[in-house]
């Protein structure tokens, strides 16, 4: 039975099982959703009451939500969620999909569409661009820093993570992280949480917290973006991340077809304000449905 809360599905891929939430019949234009960093599929539930015309398909990123954990211990890196994603559209067919992605969600949409267009009907970014980038010289600490993080969490027990007393507490805790407002806390902390023998703790991959190994450089950013083909809408929050929106510019260089909106709203407008969000992805998709039958 589909409701409000969405229906929960399971997807098998080659290599991890995932978790997500379906809402709107099958029958309509399919928009698949990828989330950002700790977040989950629920992000999305604010913005499902108001794309009722579409199919929303809304995953957990391995390590998120109720989907599993990568193996091993090993240092995690953002182009493994390529992988995913390509797994993932395998699934659904060779007809090309509706990709809608927020935050670290939206850099992964972005830089696989640059190297698959054919896959991607139209393309949607919520407070995200491309992949970030820093200067080659960072390399070494990096690597370094990665090396010794993980290495220090090996030795804290990475199968031992915090215990609260109740939900509210990891409630406050989430929003002391990332400054997200409380009651969209409550939705993504909720999914991302289970209980433990004293209280809660987190469901999520506590490797998701580490510095990652490996960044590229502008260079290859620039090379990976230029020409970027598919129809883009890009929506920023007016108090959203300032670094995006001085990357206008660059944007309307790298993308062919862009549009792109600011809106009321911080890094989270979708669930902050997602009726406007909501209409904004309607009218673009509806301008361009290319005779799809949207």
């Amino acid at each position: 039975m589909v409701n409000s809360c969405g229906h929960e599905i399971t997807i098998e891929l080659p290599h991890i099982t995932l978790a997500a939430k379906r809402w709107g019949s099958q029958d309509k234009p399919l928009i698949l959703a990828l989330h950002g960093w700790l977040d989950n599929a629920d992000s999305f539930l604010p913005l499902s009451h108001y794309l009722v015309d579409y199919q929303i398909i809304a995953i957990d990123w391995p390590g998120h939500g109720l989907s599993e954990h990568r193996p091993g211990l090993y240092p995690l890196h953002w182009v493994d969620y390529l992988y995913d994603l390509d797994c993932l559209l395998n699934t659904f067919g060779k007809a090309p999909v509706i990709l809608l992605g927020h935050s670290l969600g939206g850099i992964i949409a972005s830089a696989y569409t640059a190297t698959f267009p054919e896959k991607i009907r139209q393309l949607i970014l919520i407070e995200a661009l491309s992949p970030l980038h820093e200067k080659a010289a960072n390399i070494k600490p990096r690597l370094s820093h990665s090396f010794k993080s993980h290495q220090k969490a090996l030795k804290a027990n990475p199968q031992k993570k915090p215990v609260y007393r109740d939900f509210s507490v990891a409630v406050n805790a989430r929003h002391k992280l990332t400054a997200l407002d409380v009651a969209w806390c409550e939705v993504i902390t909720q999914r991302n949480m289970k209980k433990c023998d004293s209280g809660v703790c987190w469901r999520s991959d506590p490797r998701l917290k580490l510095d990652s190994p490996l960044r590229l450089t502008f260079e290859q950013v620039d090379a990976l973006m230029d020409r970027h083909k598919v129809e883009t809408l890009l929506l920023l929050g007016k108090q959203g991340f300032s670094q995006l929106s001085t990357a206008i510019p660059m944007a309307h260089r790298w993308f062919e077809q862009l549009k792109v909106e600011t809106l009321e709203g911080d890094h989270h407008l979708h669930m902050g304000n997602a009726a406007l969000v909501a209409r904004h992805i309607r009218q673009f998709l509806k301008a361009n449905d290319k005779g799809l039958g949207f």
